[in-house]
């Protein structure tokens, strides 16, 4: 099976679906030198358009920070971000092959939400996931949303300090970039990639729903 994997950053998603089974395909408009499997550099609204057909499954990243809750204090200062997610969704049912589109919290995206604490992992990291398929999404433990005691990390950049974000204030654990890779479970990534992936462990776990959905 085949799955190609849009707005790939250094692959995150990518080593999940991998272990999941699916032999992967990245696509990025930036050079991706850490990729961890065949990539092309290319647009990916144009390769989808053009070579969407020749994939069993499509996976969508796009950017998420016009979106992002940690994002807002650039917005508010008149900073664009590109908003690609009704773009993206419309170029993926063209295709009329399984996808999915994932992104922040806050992004219009109807699915499930994911979290690293369901799968042992040192980050939270919420996620959405948006499918043509039909996905279940483990049981959310609660938690308190704060970072910084050295159990979990903000794998985001922080710098150690109280921060307000809306009306919660966390503790941003900066961390090193081995703390990152072992919270994340990545150890081929950079500290700026690292910033941007989401961990294997979830795309495995969706992977793994999406192959069931394929074969009989």
């Amino acid at each position: 099976m085949r799955l190609l994997d849009l707005f790939c950053g250094a692959g995150g998603a990518a080593m999940g679906y991998r272990r999941a089974g699916f032999e992967v395909v990245g696509v990025d408009i930036k050079p991706q030198r850490h990729y961890p499997f065949e990539f092309h550099q290319a647009d990916a609204l144009e390769y989808v358009a053009e070579h969407g057909q020749e994939f069993d499954v499509i996976h969508a990243s796009p950017p998420c920070q016009g979106y992002s809750v940690a994002s807002h204090v650039h917005r508010d200062a008149g900073k664009k971000y590109p908003l690609l997610i009704e773009a993206v969704r419309e170029a993926l049912v063209r295709t009329r092959r399984p996808w999915v589109i994932e992104n922040v919290k806050g992004a219009p995206l109807c699915g499930i939400t994911l979290c690293g604490t369901m799968f042992g992992l040192g980050v939270f990291r919420h996620r959405l996931f948006e499918s043509s398929e039909i996905l279940l999404q483990p049981d959310h433990i609660a938690h308190d949303g704060k970072i910084g005691d050295g159990t979990y990390f903000s794998v985001a950049g922080g710098a150690g300090r109280w921060k307000s974000w809306g009306t919660v204030q966390r503790n941003i654990s900066k961390g090193t970039v081995k703390e990152w890779r072992k919270a994340m479970s990545i150890d081929w990534m950079t500290r700026n990639e690292i910033k941007e992936a989401i961990p294997p462990a979830y795309a495995e776990f969706i992977g793994k729903q999406l192959m069931r959905h394929l074969k009989p």
